[in-house]
């Protein structure tokens, strides 16, 4: 038996609460490969944040390609991975952008603690980075014990 996600279950799990790990090439070096929080609704694009002034910011240009992949951190492993071009880099807004990703990944009233603890007197200048996934790679290893 195949152990590659079908189309619904690789969609499902991409949007499920995973730390994701994105890969930007980098000229001269290995790709910046560095961990992300980020969302994604079935059919739709993935998008994270990141400060303005990062290296992930630096090495983006909308139409450069770049790679995402999530993965379960429990036994049997699972994970998702997509590659595709970046389709927007835009100014993130606090209340609509930065504040519904925190609270994804750390709850409403951490996420609320969360934003006030690193907004600063005008807080990061930060992105919000969108990936149109074109190629999906996928596996799910408990469908290999099955039997």
């Amino acid at each position: 038996m195949s152990i590659v996600m079908s189309e619904a279950e690789r969609q499902e799990f991409l949007a499920g609460v995973h730390v994701g790990i994105v890969s930007i090439a980098e000229d001269g070096r290995g790709p910046l490969t560095v961990p992300v929080w980020y969302d994604y609704e079935p059919g739709g694009s993935v998008w994270f944040v990141t400060p303005a002034d990062s290296r992930k910011a630096g090495l983006l240009d909308v139409g450069d390609r770049m790679s995402l992949c999530a993965q379960s951190e429990e036994l049997p492993p699972k994970y998702v991975s997509v590659e595709g071009p970046v389709v927007a880099i835009e100014t993130a807004d606090v209340d609509s952008d930065v504040r519904p990703i925190a609270e994804r990944y750390l709850g409403a009233e951490i996420g609320a603690a969360y934003i006030e603890g690193t907004r600063g007197e005008d807080g990061p200048n930060e992105v919000l980075v969108r990936i149109e996934p074109e190629r999906w790679y996928s596996a799910d290893f408990a469908k290999g014990l099955e039997g």
